[in-house]
Order: structure tokens, then sequence, then C-alpha cells
């Protein structure tokens, strides 16, 4: 076991990993954790054994969250990059020989939501998973692949109603929409997970890495230049004076803190005074 600051690294075997994350109070996704998966993408790519690495929380209440709007100093790490960097390490996740599964229980909103789209596969917690792009109701928009991802797996009307909405939705409904490969009874879902782990690893990794190249290639997957759009789309918006002023609403409401808000977020951004 290789422990970091936001990141616990497990080799179950030499072609199996879990990461554990956690970034307490509320798994916010912010520099230190980008720099750590850099690195870990290093590793990942370096590792001539490795064959899938199933991403979990050691937060029941959050899988990955939102953004951290509150901390954007870049760390002194070896992996520190500023997030205009993010299309490049999610094409990295999405177009590496390694199986991706997002393990998801708890929240998976705005950021963190796009970084379990950008897992090959995504198992969740049918009592404890929640999924949203909330930025829309913050006056901005999604400028990490989320909206790319849930387009090309739900379609556009469904597309429409995740990114335009802005609210929270629950496994099963993730799975009908097809955003999620399967809800899982939450007291089943560790041991499915790492059964189907355990038998992916058994498989020869060259027939894994161009199984995984031909479905990439037929299934439309968001390309790097698309993702860089999207990116540079966002930090335009950033500079919309709606979004100042919807995020001193957010902050005041308890946004990025600990509490009631951020348990319901889907539904209480839907409940802020409009603009």
């Amino acid at each position: 076991m290789t422990t970091s600051n936001r990141l616990t690294v497990i080799h179950e075997s030499p072609a199996y990993w879990r990461v554990l994350i956690d970034n307490p109070p509320i798994n916010l996704w912010d520099p230190t954790m980008f720099a750590e998966m850099n690195v870990l993408m290093d590793d990942i790519e370096n590792d001539a054994d490795l064959k899938i690495i199933v991403f979990e929380s050691t937060n029941e209440d959050f899988f990955v969250n939102h953004h951290d709007l509150a901390n954007r100093e870049v760390p002194d790490h070896p992996g520190a990059k500023p997030f205009s960097y993010w299309p490049t390490f999610v094409t990295r996740l999405a177009q590496s020989s390694v199986l991706s599964v997002a393990k998801v229980r708890g929240r998976a909103r705005a950021q963190g939501f796009e970084f379990a789209l950008a897992c090959d596969i995504r198992f969740a917690s049918r009592e404890r998973a929640a999924f949203a792009l909330v930025e829309v109701a913050g006056a901005s928009v999604p400028g990490g692949g989320g909206v790319e991802w849930v387009s090309a797996l739900a379609g556009r009307s469904r597309a429409l109603e995740v990114v335009l909405g802005a609210d929270d939705f629950d496994a099963d409904t993730a799975e009908r929409y097809g955003f999620i490969n399967r809800s899982i009874p939450d007291s089943e879902l560790d041991a499915f997970v790492d059964a189907f782990a355990q038998r992916i690893a058994r498989f020869e990794k060259r027939a894994l890495e161009l199984g995984k190249k031909m479905v990439n290639a037929r299934a439309g997957v968001p390309s790097e230049a698309d993702l860089w759009t999207s990116n540079h789309v966002l930090a335009a918006v950033n500079e919309w004076p709606e979004g100042a002023a919807a995020l001193t609403k957010l902050n005041a409401a308890g946004f990025g803190q600990v509490g009631e808000f951020e348990l319901n977020l889907g539904q209480r951004m839907g409940n802020l005074p409009s603009a």
C-alpha cells in the first residue's frame, strides 16, 4: 500500500489496483487531488502488468465532489498542473490501456461526475449514489467533459435534462438513462466490483487493450480537442458577472462546506432565489 495526501493506492495484485479517494470533509476536487491524479496516470501508463484500476471513496456521502472554488493555488507537487490541463488528464484516462472503473458510493457532482464519466465503467450504489452537473444553477456551464459524455451516453434530450436541470439523479435513473453501467444494492456493491475486477485481471492484457481501443473507436469517445473547446468556453463563462453573483449566494447558503446544503445540493440549488 502506498499513501499520499488525497489518494491511497492498494495493489490487490500486479494486475488490479484500487484507488481510495479521501479528501475530508466532503471530497472536494482540489489542486492537490488533481496533482496526485496526474502522478497516478504516469504510474498507470508505466506499469506493464496493470490491467484494471478501481476508483472508490472512503466517504460514504461523497464519491468525488465539485471543484474546490476556494482553493485555486497550484501546489508544490511533481504532478501539479493548472486545471486548464484537465482535458489532457481525462483523455489519458479514457485512452489508457488500463480499464478504469468508478465504484460510486455517495455523491458525484460537477467535476466529480465528469471524472466518473471519464472512467470506462461506472457501477453505483442504489441507495447512496447521486449524480449531478450543477453548473447551470450557478450561472455557469460544465466545462470538463460532462456535456460530451452525457450527450454520448444518454442522448440529446436526456443530456439537456441533466445539464440544464442541474439536479441530482439517483443510481436507478442513471442506469436507465445510460450514464452508468449498473445500479447495485449497496450491500452487494463491493463484492460485485471486486469480482468483476478479479475477472478482468485474469485476462490477457493485449486482448484487453485492443478490445478497449476498438470500442473507443466505435463508441464516439470525446476527443481531446472537443474537451479543450468546452474548457475554453468555461473559462470565458467564468468572467460573466452573473457567475459572481451566483457564487455569492451559493457561498452564503453553504456551498463547499460541511452541512445540509452540500448533502442536498441538487434540490437546494434549484431553490435559490432566481436571477
